[in-house]
């Protein structure tokens, strides 16, 4: 197990985003759910998970603070059906952006990655990365041919 958990400020929506998470990754389950029993959270939840063997903890903590960009979780993948898996389901509801990024239902930021991008990068990163940054989802085809330009 991992030292590091991430913690997951939801506002009234912990318990639904760590079912939509587990639902998404072959992986993952619920770890428990508790109900805050007191003070002004009280009747909200805070939920553990574990996500391809990492533990999250999301939990009902008001309006205050919102996720952004600035921090995101990447997803290796070792197949482009592995790409178009994740993305189409963390996409639900969310908002893509550029280089296999996206945002889901829940404002969590994600990268949708080749786990071979740094080997690809090593290799004439430079075209590489100009045909990243034209791709919204990541098309490995596309990346590997960059790879190979002279």
């Amino acid at each position: 197990m991992s030292k590091i958990r991430p913690n997951l400020w939801c506002d009234g929506q912990a318990e639904a985003a760590a079912n939509f998470y587990v639902s998404i990754f072959k992986n993952a389950k619920i770890l428990s759910v508790d109900d805050i029993a007191a003070g002004p959270a009280e009747g909200n939840k805070t939920v553990s998970f574990e996500l391809d063997g990492l533990q999250f903890t999301a939990f009902d903590a008001g309006p205050h603070f919102q996720f952004t960009p600035a921090v995101s979780f990447e997803i290796a993948c070792d197949s482009q059906a592995e790409i178009d898996y994740f993305w189409e389901k963390l996409g639900q509801g969310g908002e893509t952006r550029q280089c296999g990024w996206l945002q889901d239902q829940f404002g969590i930021s994600w990268q949708i990655t080749p786990a071979e991008l740094p080997r690809l990068m090593e290799k004439n990163g430079q075209a590489v990365m100009e045909a990243y940054l034209a791709m919204t989802k990541v098309d490995i085809a596309r990346l590997r041919a960059a790879a190979e330009q002279g």
